[in-house]
């Protein structure tokens, strides 16, 4: 049997990944230096240092906070990755996206404001000009009255 040598430098907590499992509930924002999978449900903002993980059973009601996200679940707030944003067809997101870059698969919902680009570089996102054509717009006027302008990928 092998002895743990004492002089060896401490684990990073960058390579920790920390699993929130199905059928699993947190009331409360989740922080971590790495990576978090989220498979059951967090009530609360997720912060991780290298990335956040959603499969496609899990929920995030809260705001996300990463460098790169996956997202196969369920997420009502604000996505912010500073670095890669992977949106995959089962997930769903109700609210605002910010990264710098996204990969936004067919089937996919997405409900909110999206920026990609540079991050904090971008304008806020502004409602489009009068006279621009939205879908379901016929005549050019902009959005129909009481139409959606929600268009699933």
């Amino acid at each position: 049997m092998a002895k743990k040598d004492k002089t060896s430098p401490p684990t990073s907590s960058e390579g920790v990944i920390s699993i929130i499992g199905m059928g699993m509930t947190v009331t409360g924002d989740c922080e971590t230096d790495g990576v978090i999978r989220i498979e059951g449900t967090v009530s609360g903002n997720v912060r991780a240092g290298k990335a956040i993980v959603i499969g496609k059973d899990g929920l995030v009601e809260g705001n996300m906070y990463t460098q790169d996200a996956v997202i196969a679940g369920n997420v009502l707030g604000s996505v912010n990755a500073l670095s890669r944003l992977e949106v995959q067809p089962t997930s769903h997101i109700l609210g605002d996206v910010e990264a710098r870059r996204m990969k936004l698969e067919e089937g996919a919902t997405l409900k909110g404001q999206v920026a990609v680009g540079e991050i904090g570089a971008l304008e806020p996102l502004a409602p489009p000009p009068i006279g621009l054509s939205m879908p379901g717009d016929d005549d050019g006027d902009g959005p129909v009255p009481g139409g959606s302008t929600e268009m699933p990928i």
